[in-house]
C-alpha cells in the first residue's frame, strides 16, 4: 500500500529491533511444492492445449498457463481473494511458481498478476466451452493421481460419493439465496468425491474430488442429481476406473434417479428417509433380543456394549415401479430406553453382497463427508462475483460500457478452480502421509509445511531457497516422495 516500516522497540524487550528490509522472503514456499507438482502432473499442458484464449497475443503479459496456476497456487495456500495477489506480487517464491520462464527471468518480470486481470481471466474461463474443459481438468487431475497411485493402471471398481455442499455467501449474488434448512443465504453446489473399492468391496475412500455443479442455494438436495452422476460415472470409467457404484444420502434417492442409475446400470447404495409404511415393516423387528440369563434363572443385565440388528426388506414406495432390496438397521444406545433405526436402499443382491459388508461400506461415507469438509473449509471458496457492469472509470461516466459478466458462470469456475487447488494439495497430502505414517488434514499440511518462513539468496545464476528449521523435516520427507510419483497421460 506504500507504507514502509518505521524501525520499532517493542517494551517487553527493548534488546529487540523491528524493521522492514529488501530481502527476498517469503511465507509461501510452498508454492514451489504446488509447483512441481502442477508441472510433474502436465495438467496445466493439457488444459492450455484445450483452452480457448481471445487475448490479443502481442499484448498478453501473463500467459494462459501463468495465469492457471496463479489462480491455483493461491487458493491452495489460503489466499482467497484476487486482491491477495496484489500483496503477494513481489513475493520471491509465488513469482518462481506461477512463472512459465525458467532462470532468474521470474524475478525479474511485472509480477503476480493484479486482481483486474485475474477477474478478466475468470471471466474468460467462464465461457462454456472453456468452463467444460475446466470442470474435465479437475476429473483429468484426479485420475493422474489415481494412476500414480497404481503404478499407471486404472482401479478395478470405485464407488462416487455424491452430496450437496451448502456454500454460504455475502452480497447479492446471482441465484444465491436464502434458505431455512441452512438458515443462512448459500450456493446449493453438487459435490463428487471417490472412494476406491479393494478386497470384500469395502469402500477405502481415496478423498479425490472429480466434480462440481453449482447450484441455486433454495434447490433441493437430488436437483438435477441424475444428470450430474450419469455424466460423471462416465467420465470416471473412461479415466480412472473400470466400473464405478454410486453412494448418495437419504436427500437423493427419488424414484427418478434410482430407475435412471438402474437403466444404465449402475449400482447404488443410499440412505432411505423413515415414512410410515417403512416403519409398518420395521415394526416387528424393533424390540430387543432376550436379556441373557443368570444359572439361578433371575433375568440379567442387558449387554454394557450397544447391540446391532440387520434385517432384510422388500418394499416399493408408492412412486416407484417396482420393489427394492431394502436393509433395517436397528440400533441399541446404551442409555436409551427405545431403539433407534434407520434404512438403506440398494441395488446390490444379497447374493453379490451382504448386508453386514453393505452397512460397511455405507459408513465409510463418513470419511468422504470429512473430506468434502475440508474443500468447505480449508479452500473456503470465495464465490463473490456479482453482474454489475462498470459504471464509472476514473471518477466519469465511460461513453460505452463493456457487457455485465456471466456472474454465476464466474463463481462456479472459482468453485472448480478450488477443487484444482484440492488436488493439488491431495497428493501432496497423500505424500506426507506415506512419508510420516501417520494421517494428514489439509489444515495441518499448510500450517505446517506449505507456509513456513523462508528466504531466496542469489548467487550469479543460481537460487537458493532457504527453508526455516521448523519446516526443513517435513520438507525432506516430502520432497523425494512427489519426485517418484510415475504420472502419465490418459
Amino acid at each position: 500500500m506504500g507504507e514502509t516500516l518505521q524501525p520499532a522497540t517493542p517494551r517487553f524487550n527493548r534488546s529487540l529491533r523491528i524493521e522492514s528490509r529488501a530481502e527476498r522472503l517469503t511465507g509461501d514456499p510452498g508454492a514451489l511444492v504446488l509447483r512441481e507438482i502442477l508441472e510433474n502432473s502436465g495438467i496445466v499442458t493439457w488444459m492450455t492445449e484445450r483452452l480457448s484464449d481471445p487475448r490479443r497475443q502481442e499484448d498478453v503479459v501473463h500467459d494462459l498457463a501463468s495465469l492457471i496456476r496463479t489462480s491455483v497456487l493461491l487458493a491452495a495456500q489460503g489466499w482467497r481473494d484476487h486482491d491477495d495477489a496484489d500483496a503477494l506480487r513481489d513475493d520471491p517464491a509465488f513469482r518462481l511458481a506461477v512463472n512459465s520462464s525458467a532462470g532468474l527471468t521470474p524475478l525479474g518480470g511485472p509480477g503476480l498478476a493484479s486482481q483486474p486481470t485475474l477477474s478478466r481471466f475468470t471471466a474468460m474461463m467462464a465461457e462454456p466451452a472453456n468452463r467444460s474443459i475446466l470442470r474435465e481438468a479437475v476429473l483429468e487431475l484426479a485420475g493422474r493421481g489415481v494412476r500414480a497411485q497404481n503404478a499407471g493402471k486404472r482401479l478395478p471398481q470405485v464407488t462416487l460419493d455424491v452430496d450437496s455442499l451448502p456454500i454460504e455467501v455475502h452480497g447479492h449474488q446471482p441465484k444465491a439465496e436464502w434458505n431455512g434448512h441452512y438458515n443462512a443465504r448459500i450456493y446449493h453446489p453438487l459435490v463428487t468425491s471417490i472412494a476406491s473399492r479393494r478386497r470384500r468391496a469395502f469402500g477405502t475412500t481415496t478423498g479425490d474430488m472429480l466434480d462440481a455443479r453449482l447450484r441455486a442455494g433454495n434447490v433441493g438436495t437430488a436437483d438435477g442429481a441424475l444428470d450430474v452422476i450419469l455424466d460423471v460415472v462416465d467420465r470416471a470409467q473412461a479415466s480412472l476406473c473400470e466400473v464405478a457404484m454410486v453412494r448418495i444420502d437419504a436427500g437423493f434417492p427419488s424414484a427418478t434417479l434410482l430407475a435412471g442409475l438402474e437403466a444404465r446400470g449402475i449400482d447404488y447404495v443410499s440412505r432411505l428417509r423413515a415414512n410410515p409404511a417403512l416403519d409398518r415393516e420395521a415394526a416387528p423387528h424393533m424390540k430387543r433380543a432376550s436379556c441373557r440369563r443368570h444359572a439361578s434363572g433371575v433375568t440379567g443385565r442387558r449387554p454394557a456394549a450397544p447391540r446391532m440388528w440387520l434385517h432384510e426388506l422388500r418394499y416399493q414406495a408408492e412412486t416407484w415401479d417396482r420393489e427394492r432390496r431394502v436393509i433395517l438397521v436397528v440400533k441399541e444406545r446404551a442409555d436409551d430406553l427405545l431403539l433407534d433405526r434407520f434404512f438403506l436402499v440398494t441395488s446390490l443382491t444379497l447374493a453379490r453382497m451382504s448386508r453386514e459388508d453393505i452397512l460397511e461400506h455405507y459408513r465409510a461415507r463418513g470419511t468422504a463427508e470429512g473430506h468434502m469438509g475440508e474443500l468447505k473449509d480449508v479452500l473456503a471458496p470465495a464465490l463473490s462475483s456479482t453482474n454489475r457492469p462498470k459504471s464509472h472509470w476514473r471518477g466519469r461516466t465511460p461513453q460505452s460500457c463493456a457487457d455485465a459478466v456471466d456472474a454465476f458462470a464466474c463463481n462456479e469456475v472459482r468453485l472448480l478452480i478450488a477443487l484444482l487447488a484440492y488436488e493439488v494439495m491431495h497428493v501432496a497430502r497423500r505424500a506426507m502421509a506415506a512419508a510420516t505414517g501417520t494421517g494428514w488434514s489439509l489444515r495441518r499440511l499448510r500450517e505446517r509445511v506449505l507456509r513456513a518462513g523462508a528466504r531466496l539468496i542469489l548467487s550469479g545464476r543460481r537460487m537458493t531457497l532457504a527453508l526455516s528449521s521448523a519446516a526443513a523435516p517435513f520438507w525432506a520427507a516430502l520432497w523425494p516422495r512427489i519426485t517418484a510419483l510415475h504420472w502419465s497421460g490418459p
